[in-house]
């Protein structure tokens, strides 16, 4: 029998992004101890992506969430659940709203898509492990 996670939350994040390590030690400071979330860094070379089902090519393309139950999201899914978790969701609210979501989530998979260009890795990248898929 399997128990429940400890968390509402695991976030997959691209440890070696200067932005997705800030944005995950803000939403870890955030959390202050209460266990909602949880943080784990892609790119630590134990970390295996086919215990989530997925590949590293996938992570690597836009930011992933685990539900308790298992189930993966990503996007800005991700973002809008883990604010919510630690009680800002009210910030993230107007981008699921109908008019906004698409805007907030085409902006988004812009950022995703080309944030090894914009953070300076896109020539630093010699393990494979950063390609993005």
């Amino acid at each position: 029998m399997s128990h429940k996670p400890d968390w509402d939350l695991k976030i997959l994040i691209d440890g070696e992004c200067p932005l997705c390590r800030r944005e995950g030690e803000f939403l870890r400071r955030l959390d202050a101890g209460r266990r909602r979330l949880a943080i784990e860094d892609i790119t630590d070379l134990a970390f295996d992506p086919s215990k989530y089902g997925t590949t590293m090519e996938a992570l690597m393309g836009q930011i992933h969430g685990v539900l308790p139950n298992g189930r993966l999201i990503k996007g800005m899914a991700v973002f809008r659940q883990s604010y919510a978790a630690v009680g800002l969701g009210w910030l993230l609210a107007p981008t699921n709203w109908p008019m906004i979501r698409p805007i907030a989530d085409r902006c988004y998979h812009w950022f995703a898509r080309n944030r090894l260009r914009l953070t300076g890795r896109d020539r630093v990248c010699q393990t494979g492990k950063c390609r993005v898929g």
